[in-house]
């Protein structure tokens, strides 16, 4: 039995159907390989559509580009590769690219004092366009991180300071009455109130990055904060959390200039937007700083 060819009708010809900025798929599900770690990802993939005679495009091609990204690390060439792959695959009807990969990155992380550790995700996306201007990335993330108040930290302070004024009057006191006093229920009338906090980067990396520079831009917040969220612990970390939340009280507006700070001498990076939401403890509604560094449009 002889078939006629299939119908090809996206290749059909109309008159002045007119140009479309963006025609592709959203939600593609692709592992990806991100940190040296395999991870269920999801991919928008999409062209210009530049010739107005042309009724669509070949979704199928751009569907069948993206499995080169499961054999290989994510990496700047890698998801050049796939949109120059997307432009050849429409030679005549495209002249942009886009390529859009999101997931969450997972990174093992070391307790802060005992030899444990344990696994934290990273949700990020990846967002590049290929045009004759060349190829764009913006690395989008999510960091956690814990944040104490020092508004709260003054007043407590100063309650404990009250308390030990009626406890022990105006005379003397032996260190060893101050020590039992300070670890009893009665001593530490008050704690300050923290939360846990997002910060929001969105950054753009530099022309001739090789790698992603996902875990490093991870390490690098994580550091400037000095507060970051903990995976396995024992009550030795745990104590050692709690220094370290006393030693870095933050508003919203002292993290948003630990991270601008931190960011600006990053390597790869080209500029950024970030926001920083302290999910109050206190009241029903976020506190939330935002800077930005060389984010002129591109």
């Amino acid at each position: 039995m002889t078939r006629s060819p299939l119908a090809d009708i996206a290749a059909e010809r109309g008159r002045h159907l007119g140009t479309l900025s963006w025609v592709g798929m959203e939600g593609i599900a692709l592992p990806l390989s991100v940190a040296g770690q395999s991870i269920n990802g999801w991919a928008d993939a999409g062209v210009s559509l530049d010739e107005p005679s042309a009724r669509g495009i070949h979704m199928s091609r751009l569907y069948l580009a993206l499995e080169a990204l499961e054999a290989e690390p994510l990496t700047p060439a890698a998801v050049e590769a796939v949109l120059s792959r997307f432009l050849a695959s429409h030679d005549g009807l495209s002249r942009r690219a886009f390529l859009s990969l999101s997931g969450d990155a997972l990174l093992r992380r070391p307790a802060l004092v005992s030899p444990l550790a344990g696994w934290k995700a990273y949700p990020f996306r990846l967002e590049a366009r290929l045009d004759a201007r060349g190829l764009s990335l913006e690395l989008a993330l999510t960091i956690g991180y814990s944040s104490t108040c020092p508004c709260s930290a003054a007043l407590a302070r100063q309650l404990i300071q009250t308390q030990f004024q009626e406890a022990f009057g105006a005379g003397e006191v032996s260190a060893e009455a101050v020590r039992t006093w300070l670890g009893s229920a009665q001593g530490i009338v008050a704690t300050p109130h923290s939360q846990r906090s997002q910060a929001h980067l969105r950054l753009r990396l530099a022309e001739g990055c090789e790698a992603l520079p996902l875990e490093a831009l991870v390490e690098r917040a994580e550091r400037a904060l000095g507060t970051a969220l903990q995976t396995a612990v024992k009550r030795a970390d745990e104590q050692a959390f709690a220094l370290a939340n006393g030693q870095n009280l933050m508003f919203c507006e002292d993290a948003a200039r630990r991270l601008d700070d931190a960011l600006r001498e990053a390597p790869g990076v080209a500029g950024f937007r970030l926001r920083v939401v302290h999910g109050e403890s206190l009241h029903a509604h976020d506190a939330v700083a935002r800077s930005e560094w060389r984010w002129e449009a591109a």
